[in-house]
């Protein structure tokens, strides 16, 4: 290969780096209900994030969750991923 085609998949290469790192913020974004604004997508995590503290440890293991791990994403701030 020439010079310019390695400077090519370089940059292609970067660019599919740089997609999949937004597909994965996107991803997050899908669990929440679709039209959403911020403050919606907000009180969404709040909510979601405070019920995890109350759940069972049956309904834990139905969701696949330690209550280590429900906690530690229930005490989150709602404006964290």
């Amino acid at each position: 290969m020439n010079g310019l085609s390695d400077v090519r998949l370089t940059l292609h290469s970067q660019e599919l780096t740089a997609g999949q790192k937004n597909g994965a913020s996107e991803a997050i974004l899908r669990n929440a209900p679709s039209g959403l604004g911020r403050w919606g997508l907000f009180w969404h995590r709040l909510h979601t994030r405070k019920a995890l503290l109350t759940l069972t440890p049956e309904q834990l293991r139905d969701v696949g969750l330690s209550r280590e791990q429900a906690r530690e994403e229930g005490l989150k701030p709602f404006w964290r991923i």
